[in-house]
């Protein structure tokens, strides 16, 4: 029964994983080759600090956009607070993963109960749960594929 089930009976391994220093374009090849949709992005000793993912691609490769603004004479009057554009502009601008990746990625342990880990998923309205040890270190991904596998096999 799926209830009973535990995020490491079903989780996807081994976890590919970049380092904040990895350019993105070597990121881009291992994410396409790999299908894969979200990276987990690791520190010198392997512990997770962030995720890089499709989305934040899609925003670099969208571009910066300032928001809207009115001319008044000759000045340019952002209607939009320039304090915000600072994640975008690096999003934009960046060449290494840790330039573009989010630094709140979502996990859970391998000892979580499926039911709560879908949950997870659902409310924080998020494609994979990073599924770390002890020490913080990935050893699977959840995804929303996981789950889904695990209802149509009970």
């Amino acid at each position: 029964m799926v209830v009973e089930r535990r995020v490491s009976e079903v989780m996807t391994t081994p976890v590919r994983s970049v380092s904040t220093t990895t350019p993105l374009q070597e990121a881009v090849q291992l994410m396409s080759e790999h299908h894969i949709s979200g990276l987990p992005v690791v520190d010198e000793s392997g512990a997770l600090v962030g995720e890089l993912t499709e989305q934040d691609l899609m925003v670099r490769e969208s571009g910066f956009d300032a928001g809207p603004y009115v001319m008044l004479l000759d000045a340019v009057i952002y209607l939009r607070n320039p304090l915000n554009w600072d994640k975008e502009v690096h999003q934009v601008l960046g060449s290494t993963v840790g330039e573009l990746m989010s630094k709140h990625p979502h996990h859970c342990s391998p000892d979580t109960q499926l039911p709560a880990a879908a949950r997870q998923l659902h409310d924080r309205s998020t494609q994979r749960l990073f599924v770390l040890d002890a020490a913080n270190k990935p050893v699977g991904v959840l995804t929303r594929g996981d789950v889904v596998r695990a209802l149509a096999a009970a």
